[in-house]
């Protein structure tokens, strides 16, 4: 229960971060949150491989999912 709290956190803050970056474009933002969305998945699931991979599919699906 605690991770999930910890998790939900760096997700919220992250995000909040990410809304600051005027300067920065959509499939930046698009990667960069699917990157952390990943990896918070991925460190709930799983150890540090998990999170890894998560971040990188994440990252990947974010960008993507911008360029549309």
């Amino acid at each position: 229960m605690k991770t999930k709290i910890l998790s939900a956190a760096v997700l919220a803050a992250s995000l909040l971060g990410l809304g600051g970056c005027a300067s920065m474009d959509r499939t930046t933002v698009g990667t960069v949150g699917g990157a952390v969305v990943g990896g918070l998945v991925g460190s709930a699931v799983g150890g540090t491989g998990a999170t890894i991979l998560g971040a990188g599919a994440g990252a990947y699906l974010g960008n993507q999912a911008a360029k549309r």
